[in-house]
């Protein structure tokens, strides 16, 4: 077999488990157009289409669907062991990739990944920020960092930060025209500026808990946002109340442009945890973040 057909075949398959041209160029960083040429030239030789192509998919044909149940477990094992001789370096090297909310990857996250840039030249680390709870094991991520909580019960956890605790603020302008809440259900009466999830799409219920008592408020106002960091900013200008990570508000409560109320009512809860699957061929990359996350909790 001659090289560029090796590098056909590669093709083929980022196409096909992608099921787009977009995700395969993105996946091995190249232009749709180069991968269209190549694809046809793979088609042009074997004499039989692979690809069944409509304006918003891309699929195996059945003689691809064959070609693909040969080929995807044969490049598999040869980037295992290509992977398993990498161990063999004396420097970690390779590629981390992970999955993780905005606060955890400006709390966490980011000093542990710039020590182990500074340290480990070989090792390129992409963080993807996003508020959904990402399939790591779909999505190909070697990791993700999540609060406790939401960490699925298969994967294996590690805690890479402290307690965290939710905080109700207002801007000083605000509570001179507003009763101070004695209960989270007072907050019905207030303008509170909502947050939309990126999981499901819906308003964040605001949780508050007093020893045995839980409650749930669905507030209202007039601002909707889907980034704590504008919530916070709108709170401040005055726009009502905003429900955030207390540690994101630290500098505000203490010059006094953010006040804080139902500090009772929002207890701490397991921070941020960095999880990966249960597997063994861990690489040597993704060990050194590991360590360093190990070392600096």
């Amino acid at each position: 077999m001659q090289r560029d057909e090796w590098g056909d075949l590669a093709v083929f398959l980022a196409v096909s488990q992608e099921r787009s041209f977009t995700g395969a160029a993105a996946r091995l960083n190249t232009s749709q157009s180069a991968l269209s040429h190549v694809m046809r030239r793979l088609e042009g030789r074997l004499g039989i289409k692979l690809l069944a192509r409509t304006t918003r998919s891309v699929s195996p044909t059945e003689a691809g669907q064959q070609l693909l149940d040969t080929l995807a477990p044969a490049m598999g094992q040869i980037a295992a062991k290509l992977e398993a001789m990498g161990k063999l370096r004396d420097t970690p090297a390779g590629l981390v990739r992970i999955t993780c909310s905005r606060h955890a990857a400006q709390t966490v996250l980011w000093p542990a990944i710039d020590r182990v840039l500074a340290r480990y030249p070989d090792i390129q680390v992409e963080l993807s920020i996003d508020g959904a709870l990402t399939n790591i094991v779909t999505d190909r991520f070697d990791a993700g960092v999540r609060l406790g909580e939401q960490v699925e019960k298969d994967m294996i956890a590690l805690r890479i930060g402290p307690d965290l605790r939710m905080a109700v603020v207002g801007s000083p302008a605000y509570w001179a025209s507003h009763a101070v809440p004695q209960s989270p259900r007072d907050l019905t009466a207030h303008r509170c500026i909502n947050l939309r999830m990126a999981t499901r799409g819906n308003l964040y219920v605001w949780e508050f808990e007093m020893g045995d008592v839980s409650l749930n408020v669905r507030v209202e106002g007039a601002l909707i946002v889907n980034d704590s960091a504008t919530a916070i900013r709108a709170a401040k200008a005055g726009h009502g109340l905003a429900f955030v990570m207390q540690d994101q508000v630290e500098a505000d409560l203490a010059d006094g442009s953010l006040v804080r109320v139902l500090g009772d009512w929002c207890p701490a809860f397991a921070g941020h945890h960095l999880y990966y699957p249960d597997r063994h061929d861990l690489s040597s990359a993704f060990r050194a973040v590991l360590q360093e996350l190990r070392e600096r909790r």
